[in-house]
């Protein structure tokens, strides 16, 4: 017997799959459950999941499954994700590190100097692009830089869904497109194609979508460029950071170019993560003079910054691992829920069904990518989406004459892009968290990842990207 996951041997194949209604009802059930209590009855996001564990836990009962069984799935779909939480732990800790080092505050007096309300949106979504390609994290990204462009888009009156919706597009745009990205490893791993054939494939899609969005965002911010932030108020803010911290770029952005260095040489993301925090602290107390045991204190829980500007104060009090809390158990719960529906074959049953039905490459891409969609809606989690999905599709793409790249790349535009739409997916759940605006609220107003799965369907119908197992090298 496993001693990590008691009878997790159970769920290997001994037990008969689900037919497909019950599938359906077991899946249905739980979408159903959460939708209701969420928009109809305002019920606790938590509450419901512990609901739809119940749920999903007596329809595998009746397949004659153990208790012993039912948890090792729960172990299992929470062990797979833990390289997910051990970094959703250190962005805490990273967010808070760096308000302390004056590193949040430097961006901020730089980035108020220089972007103007009509190119915000526009130059904050390149902003977000370009690190999150260079680091290859969506979540590093919208931990650091977009922390920063949420208060000083709040400062310019913008509205913080917008903001919001804007850096988690640009933040997307990386993790799906960097070499260094953990999902986009995973994806073209899972596949079975090279990682450069798989990021070529993508460009396909990718590119006229961020040219869209990028346009997108630039009509949008016009209308913000005719009220502009009265200089008053702005010299406030910057006279207040020049107060409260010593805004030496040389020194107080040392620990988020470690960060930028070491990610670019391929370091693991929490080797990174934790010398860029440990090089923070040094700076917050030997440059900043910050007392050791409230900078040390603030990496479990942050408190207010002492500007005297309220908007800023709140921002610079972000971060530490307590500020996290609410997310990370939420991530756990959801987890457990998909480690269920996966190992059961709930999910499975519903999409073979699909697949077996399936005469055309451009459906075949359209049901690859909503079902990614189900995948992070069921389980909580992209990567479990990407493995699942890449081992269900792999022989239809190739019946297809489909290049596995192709595989990969709808794999990613149905599971990396939506993850952070879904307010009980470890990405919704941090993005909510890290920015302070709900995920159903920037939602409407992250084009990329709305829009990118759109373009791939619509170039699949026409033909377009369509790469072909010949073609393969």
């Amino acid at each position: 017997m496993n001693d990590q996951h008691p009878g997790l041997e159970e769920f290997t194949g001994a037990q008969p799959l689900p037919s497909f209604w019950q599938a359906a009802a077991c899946f249905g059930g739980v979408l159903l459950l959460i939708s209701l209590g969420l928009f109809v009855f305002q019920i606790s996001l938590h509450a419901l999941i512990f609901l739809a564990l119940v749920w999903a836990g007596l329809h595998t009962r009746s397949l004659g499954y153990s208790f012993a069984a039912i948890r090792g799935m729960m172990n299992d779909g929470i062990t797979k994700a833990l390289p997910a939480i051990y970094i959703f732990m250190l962005i805490g800790m990273a967010i808070a590190s760096f308000m302390h080092s004056g590193t949040i505050a430097t961006l901020l007096y730089v980035g108020l100097d220089w972007l103007s309300p009509g190119i915000f949106l526009a130059a904050g979504f390149v902003l977000c692009s370009l690190m999150s390609v260079a680091t290859g994290t969506s979540w590093g990204t919208t931990g650091t830089i977009g922390v920063v462009l949420i208060g000083i888009g709040d400062a310019m009156g913008i509205p913080l869904p917008l903001v919001a919706g804007m850096i988690v597009s640009g933040a997307t745009f990386g993790d799906k497109l960097s070499p260094i990205s953990d999902t986009t490893n995973l994806a073209a791993m899972s596949a079975g194609t090279n990682l450069y054939r798989h990021i070529g494939s993508m460009l396909y899609t990718t590119l006229p979508t961020f040219i869209i969005v990028l346009i997108v965002f630039i009509l949008w911010g016009w209308q913000y460029g005719e009220n502009p932030l009265p200089g008053r108020h702005l010299d406030e803010i910057r006279g207040a950071l020049a107060d409260s911290y010593r805004l030496n770029g040389w020194i107080t952005l040392l620990p988020l170019l470690l960060m930028f260095g070491m990610s670019i040489k391929r370091y693991a993301a929490e080797v990174s993560m934790s010398c860029s925090i440990l090089l923070a602290l040094a700076i917050a107390i030997g440059y900043q003079g910050k007392d050791a045991v409230d900078a040390i204190n603030a990496l479990w829980l942050n408190q207010p910054g002492n500007t005297g500007i309220a908007s800023i104060d709140e921002l610079l009090g972000r971060g530490g691992l307590y500020s996290m809390a609410w997310t990370l158990l939420l991530s756990v719960m959801a987890l457990a829920l998909g480690g269920i529906l996966h190992h059961a074959g709930f999910l499975r049953v519903l999409l073979l069904r699909l697949i077996a039905a399936i005469q055309r490459a451009s459906t075949l891409i359209a049901t690859t990518i909503l079902s990614g969609l189900a995948g992070n809606l069921a389980m909580g989690e992209a990567y479990i989406s990407i493995i699942l999905n890449c081992q269900l599709f792999k022989d239809a793409y190739r019946e297809k004459d489909l290049d596995p790249a192709v595989l990969s790349r709808s794999v990613e535009e149905g599971s990396t892009l939506t993850t952070g739409l879904i307010p009980w997916t470890t990405a919704g759940t941090f993005y909510a968290a890290t920015l302070g605006v709900p995920t159903l609220d920037y939602a409407l107003y992250a084009l990329l990842n709305l829009l990118n799965p759109l373009v791939s369907i619509t170039m699949a119908v026409l033909g377009i990207g369509l790469l072909r197992m010949r073609l393969k090298r």
